[in-house]
């Protein structure tokens, strides 16, 4: 079966989920996600990448990242990120095989209110999974980082964020206000189903602008 191209394109958000095997667990230990968090890090640079917002769960983890000006720069990050975190968790855990499920899966993402609900839909997670009560208790999410300015070196803000305010306090504040209404359920249904067929998150004007942007040139703008 063939699979379906990936469509990618430069200075454009997306949300990527990688989950892994058989829903098997991809962090056992806190230096699993040390040593994810470690190589995301030194990749995204490498492969010039902005991550935006993260989050990893036991068994999968959400990113919302723009490749900067290659879009296939967003693959080979996800490609070697997956290779090299597989090799150190089968040493560490004494395991052989795959660790993560096929390829990772991705969804082209428009600006407000979509880019924003994405940023909601990722930190809230370990909220909706019943494992804390505030995103702001989980360790592994980008959370601390983008509402209340905590020191996290992997974080580049999308330019919509810094959009919300001029100071930082100011917008690390109108950030948070995000978080006190939950994401409908539509908009979660629509952020589940889009990632999962690897459909632009946005509206029609945003799916017309892509689709006119691919029509120019499809050749460049899919990736592996």
């Amino acid at each position: 079966m063939v699979r379906p191209a990936r469509i990618l394109l430069p200075e454009t958000p997306l949300h990527l989920i990688q989950r892994g095997n058989n829903r098997g667990a991809c962090f056992v230990h806190r230096k699993d996600g040390l040593k994810y968090l470690e190589l995301l890090d030194e990749l995204r640079r490498e492969c010039g990448v902005d991550i935006h917002a993260y989050v990893l769960m036991t068994n999968h983890v959400h990113l919302l990242a723009t490749p900067c000006d290659a879009p296939e720069g967003i693959s080979q990050m996800m490609k070697e990120l997956g290779q090299s975190y597989a090799q150190y968790f089968n040493r560490r855990h004494q395991r052989t095989g795959g660790l993560f499920e096929g390829r990772y899966r991705s969804c082209l993402v428009a600006e407000e209110p979509y880019l924003f609900a994405c940023y909601r839909y990722i930190e809230l997670n370990p909220v909706r999974a019943g494992m804390v009560e505030h995103p702001a208790d989980y360790r592994w999410s980008s959370y601390r980082a983008n509402a209340r300015g905590a020191h996290d070196p992997l974080v580049h803000p999308h330019g919509v964020y810094e959009e919300l305010a001029a100071s930082p306090t100011r917008r690390q504040q109108r950030y948070r206000e995000l978080f006190r209404g939950e994401l409908s359920d539509a908009m979660l249904d629509e952020i589940r189903q889009q990632t999962r067929s690897g459909r632009p998150l946005g509206s029609e004007a945003f799916q017309a602008r892509i689709k006119h942007a691919l029509g120019s040139d499809p050749s460049a703008n899919f990736g592996v």
